[in-house]
């Protein structure tokens, strides 16, 4: 038994050593006084015109939001559905209640707004 931790505290070491010596070879490496030209932000050749942040609607995060928690309710969904006379009434149950939050929770993001665009 203690030879298999052994070889996990190798790989730990080794791991370590290689991550560590990484830093110093770049810490090694790095310009020490880089000129104006390499500081300056590249945009494929383009020059850079005003601010590069840029605000986004909350919107529209709020929208991708949704997408994604519906993107993965289709992910549960559809191996379920594959599978679903040898689950039995348990796990349609469960699957209902699934489905009956995620609804509740449509509703209410359409009640606050959340999907209007304005």
């Amino acid at each position: 038994m203690l030879p298999d931790y052994g070889i996990i505290l190798l790989f730990l070491f080794l791991g370590i050593a290689f991550v560590a010596s990484a830093f110093v070879v770049s810490w090694v490496l790095r310009p020490r006084e880089p000129n104006p030209i390499k500081e300056s932000t590249y945009e494929c050749g383009e020059v850079v015109k005003g601010s590069s942040r840029v605000q986004f609607n909350v919107r529209y995060y709020l929208i991708a939001l949704i997408f994604v928690i519906f993107d993965v309710e289709i992910i549960f969904l559809a191996p379920w559905a594959v599978i679903f006379r040898e689950l039995g009434v348990t796990a349609y149950i469960e699957m209902v209640v699934f489905v009956l939050l995620l609804i509740f929770g449509l509703i209410y993001a359409w009640k606050k707004g959340a999907l209007e665009w304005q």
